[in-house]
């Protein structure tokens, strides 16, 4: 088991030219605005610094997570007990014909930005998505009828053995939100897209109006990982508009809230914590499949010491408001 005192006592044998800190609060880090300590956080300066510290790691035995935009993670309350990697630094852009290379680090708007200003199509559908290019491929970001693994060529990672490696673009291991990246214990780099030539001002507009189709869904009114629950097509229609249906809107439990303009969102409404969002989560997939038959599937991702805070919320009594009718 990882310690505490064993990585705090491992911070100290580190030299990068990066940023390291000790109990870091991760709430800063993530779009739900919730999570406790990491016990360890380093943002690596380079791919190189990151190999060298993941190869320490691996000898000193000590848990690692990386961390990119924060979006679609739910950080337990307790927190991360060994080091969380954010890949920020780590954020190049470069630009070969139309082969467009992005950072695993860099924040995948700013890539499709970067795109656009230089009269290149194939990534405006991803724009104003919170989360980073290497989270967008980890998880096959999909929205506005694009898909990231369309214009993937091929992706620079950290493999199991600790080397590099570069991975090519296979379409048998590519579908709805699942990327081969989610079988493997790798660490992406970069990614590879190859694009299109377009209007630089059409493209603009474009993204102007997914912005703004963002906004008037409240993807920005609180703080949340945009849509929780994947949308499943055997079920017949978006999952948001199954919770609406099931009369889940407004739905809470603590400070946690499925938010009354969409279904398909749950927020952070009032200082909750991430065990009142887990559990609003719970109680929605409940509610749905009690009243459908359907069990909606989380997008978000559980970081950190979940075990004792499921022990530990199981002593608690429930605090809901706003209940299905």
């Amino acid at each position: 088991m990882c310690t505490v005192y064993k990585v705090l006592n491992l911070a100290e044998k580190i030299n990068i030219k990066g940023l390291l800190r000790t109990n870091e609060p991760l709430s800063g880090h993530t779009t739900f605005r919730t999570g406790g300590p990491a016990d360890l956080f380093i943002q690596p300066a380079d791919r190189r610094e990151l190999l060298n510290l993941l190869r320490l790691l691996k000898r000193e035995g000590v848990p690692w997570f990386i961390l990119g935009g924060g979006a679609n993670i739910l950080v337990a309350d307790r927190g991360f007990r060994g080091v969380v990697i954010d890949m920020k630094r780590i954020n190049r852009i470069a630009l070969n014909g139309t082969v467009l290379t992005l950072d695993a680090g860099l924040a995948v708007s700013d890539g499709a930005l970067k795109a656009a200003r230089w009269g290149l199509k194939g990534l405006e559908f991803i724009y104003a998505m919170p989360g980073s290019v290497g989270g967008a491929l980890w998880m096959n970001a999909r929205c506005y009828s694009g898909e990231i693994s369309r214009p993937f060529l091929w992706a620079d990672i950290i493999n199991e053995n600790l080397e590099f490696e570069r991975v090519y673009y296979d379409s048998r291991e590519w579908e709805y939100k699942k990327s081969p990246f989610q079988n493997r214990r790798c660490v992406i780099l970069a990614g590879a897209f190859r694009l299109e030539r377009g209007d630089r001002r059409h493209l603009t507009r474009q993204m102007d109006e997914i912005r703004e189709d963002r906004i008037a869904k409240g993807h920005f009114r609180a703080p949340c990982a945009g849509s929780t629950f994947k949308n499943n097509r055997a079920f017949g229609a978006p999952s948001g508009q199954i919770i609406e249906q099931a009369g889940l809107k407004g739905l809470r439990i603590g400070g946690a809230a499925v938010s009354p303009w969409h279904g398909n969102i749950l927020i952070n409404e009032n200082n909750a914590t991430s065990g009142e969002i887990a559990r609003l989560i719970e109680k929605v997939q409940k509610e749905v499949q009690d009243r459908t038959g359907f069990l909606l599937e989380p997008e978000v991702l559980k970081i950190g010491e979940w075990e004792a805070e499921h022990a530990e919320s199981d002593r608690k009594p429930e605090r809901v408001s706003g209940s299905a009718e």
